[in-house]
């Protein structure tokens, strides 16, 4: 009997899945392991398998089309199998013309490289790219991962089926120290990623006394971002509190460490343990608000902002106040590699109880920040800066760093979030109690 492959949820936020590439098509034989497609999250791209064998009958929608969560992807039976019935069901009983028919096995399937335009009745294959006269063959986790590192796709060795470049193969692509090339479809010349990193900023300028503009489409990410912050700041009440610590022993304290540390412990890190140990002092802080009902969590799991090239990400340091300092080093590390390259997984980036965002190392005073979702609180950290303070009449030079604390007033009352930031305040400059 046919079986409809439905869009996964692969992440707390999704509402669709966008078909990055399909990697059968119709007409073709699937195991239940075999890889169909890679869908884009809001968060990441994902393979999806079906779990059943079979032949591939139908496809639902063409490369670069989304499918709503738990909506069909595609249909998988036996061939030649009849199913009408599943996407009738789907349209609540009404008639409905299949996009994608199946493809009788007799007919050959084209070889050569098609077209990117996909006509209705045609099954979406995978387009080669060209470069000069040699054809490159990349799986679009591949092609993201080379565009971000800004290698050129065409100098990496594909290890992947017929030579096929895949994402393990970028990730040991190693550039030999000097080397220029130019993509296929961009007129610039690329430099290698090191220039790239050291490279000004691209000022784009209109032509003197003409107006101009570019219209950049929304990615997923993106979507989603707009979605659920807008959500959050017109739903959730906020209020604010900001507080200066002073962060000289904290200095010392972090250099200590770091000459014992197996792995480089940052601010950053610092105050994700400081936020966790204060979080078991007040609960109340650690919450979610669930209409109905507030939530005190009992475990502590600290979310840390991150910017990626299409938006933001926030992976999450699971029971964050258990773990040493170098283990939340280690694990934020890896963590924020996996996001920047866009392998990060549904449970790493999801179950946040509290947020911290740090903009201190882009040169920021202070901010505050959007309440992160389903969180109560979100901690807005700026730069560590030389501060003139009076101390016993005497002005001296402390090195301050400012917090914001954006908090949902349905759920934390003023009083209770003041008392986390004097916990937090004294966690941040003595170090040393945190380790007792």
């Amino acid at each position: 009997m046919a079986e409809a492959i439905r869009m996964p949820l692969l992440s707390d936020t999704m509402k669709e899945g966008v078909i990055a590439e399909w990697h059968k098509k119709v007409g073709d034989t699937v195991k239940s392991d075999d890889i169909i497609a890679d869908v884009e999250t809001d968060k990441a791209t994902m393979e999806v398998m079906p779990y059943v064998d079979g032949t591939l009958l139908y496809i639902g929608v063409e490369k670069g089309k989304g499918v709503p969560v738990n909506g069909i992807m595609a249909i998988i039976g036996k061939p030649g199998e009849d199913f009408q019935a599943i996407l009738d069901a789907e349209n609540g009983g009404n008639k409905v013309t299949p996009a994608t028919a199946a493809i009788p096995a007799a007919i050959p399937v084209a070889t050569e490289v098609p077209s990117t335009e996909t006509t209705a009745t045609e099954a979406p294959v995978e387009i080669l790219e060209s470069h000069s006269d040699e054809r490159i063959k990349a799986s679009p986790l591949a092609k993201k991962l080379a565009e971000d590192k800004g290698v050129p796709i065409q100098a990496i060795k594909g290890s992947g089926d017929n030579g096929r470049i895949i994402k393990r193969d970028v990730d040991s692509y190693a550039p030999p120290a000097i080397q220029v090339a130019a993509t296929a479809t961009a007129p610039i010349v690329a430099p290698t990623p090191q220039v790239q990193k050291a490279a000004a900023p691209v000022i784009m300028a209109a032509p003197a006394g003409e107006e101009s503009y570019t219209d950049i489409p929304l990615n997923q990410m993106r979507k989603i971002i707009a979605r659920k912050l807008a959500d959050s700041k017109f739903s959730a009440p906020h209020f604010y509190l900001t507080m200066s610590i002073t962060m000289d022993k904290a200095i010392d304290a972090r250099k200590a460490i770091n000459d014992v540390s197996p792995v480089k412990v940052s601010f950053n890190d610092l105050v994700i343990k400081a936020c966790a140990m204060a979080l078991r002092h007040h609960p109340a802080v650690n919450s979610s608000w669930m209409g109905e009902f507030i939530r005190q969590n009992h475990h502590i799991h600290i979310g840390s902002a991150v910017a990626v090239e299409d938006g933001l990400i926030v992976p999450v340091i699971k029971f964050a106040d258990q773990k040493s300092l170098s283990q939340i080093a280690q694990e934020t590390n890896t963590l924020i590699e996996k996001a920047k390259t866009k392998k990060i997984q549904p449970p790493e980036f999801t179950g946040n109880t509290f947020t911290i965002s740090n903009l201190g190392m882009m040169d920021i005073d202070d901010f505050t920040a959007i309440i992160n979702p389903p969180d109560s609180c979100i901690l807005a950290v700026g730069k560590i800066a030389a501060t003139p303070v009076a101390e016993n009449g005497v002005v001296v030079i402390r090195q301050i760093m400012k917090i914001t604390l954006s908090c949902d007033h349905r759920s934390v009352d003023g009083a209770v979030a003041s008392r986390f930031l004097q916990t937090l305040k004294v966690y941040l400059e003595n170090p040393v109690t945190m380790l007792v």
